[in-house]
């Protein structure tokens, strides 16, 4: 079987067991609450972030608002996401850039996008992908991890498995792609102890199959 053949049966089969409807798993109402809230999801899981930004959004309720906040104290308000002060940092000049270059409106370009401070490829894709529905790679944890278990990349950097994955899968199924694989890190294909036995795409995946081998 070609991986051609395989990628296709694989997709469909998380047409079946997923919706094909996008659903960020982040909270958020407006663009640039999105943006801010994928910002603080790095090395964070979006659970916490959810908890965070429902009093963050309330204390903060524009850019304006994020552009003109003490670090010190933005710091304390995200504390529980990690890595708070290099985050606080980025968030207030993010914001100031956006006042001074885009009157507050989050750009569409990703060469724009991550200009912005903190916001690099995945961020970027996040927003363009939910807020402008355009066809975007979004590479985080467990896209990387359940990928390369599936051979659909050789690689372990996320810039370079965005760009394997969009050479190997058909555009109208990036975003949901997104969304569906995340679904199944969490819920079967985990980092330490993958739940192969109850997984549907086991028959097409080389990693499960491995181990289903050796045990």
């Amino acid at each position: 079987m070609s991986i051609e053949e395989r990628v296709q049966i694989i997709l469909s089969l998380l047409d079946e067991h997923y919706p094909r409807d996008v659903k960020c798993f982040l909270d958020y109402e407006t663009p640039w609450q999105l943006l801010i809230a994928t910002i603080l999801s790095a090395q964070c899981t979006d659970d916490r972030v959810n908890i965070v930004t429902k009093t963050l959004f309330a204390k903060y309720p524009s850019v304006k608002h994020f552009a003109e906040a003490r670090q010190s104290e933005l710091e304390q308000d995200i504390y529980s996401t990690g890595f708070y002060r290099n985050k606080a940092k980025n968030i207030i000049a993010c914001c100031r850039l956006l006042l001074e270059n885009y009157n507050g409106k989050i750009p569409s370009d990703i060469d724009e996008l991550t200009q912005l401070p903190g916001v690099g490829r995945k961020t970027a894709n996040v927003v363009r992908g939910n807020i402008y529905g355009i066809p975007s790679i979004v590479v985080d944890t467990h896209v990387k991890r359940v990928s390369y278990r599936l051979q659909f990349t050789p690689n372990q950097d996320p810039v370079k498995i965005e760009f394997d994955l969009m050479d190997l899968l058909p555009e109208s199924h990036w975003i949901r792609y997104n969304t569906q694989i995340i679904a199944h890190g969490r819920k079967i294909c985990k980092s330490q102890k993958p739940k192969c036995e109850q997984c549907f795409l086991l028959p097409h995946c080389p990693y499960g199959l491995e181990l289903k081998n050796h045990v």
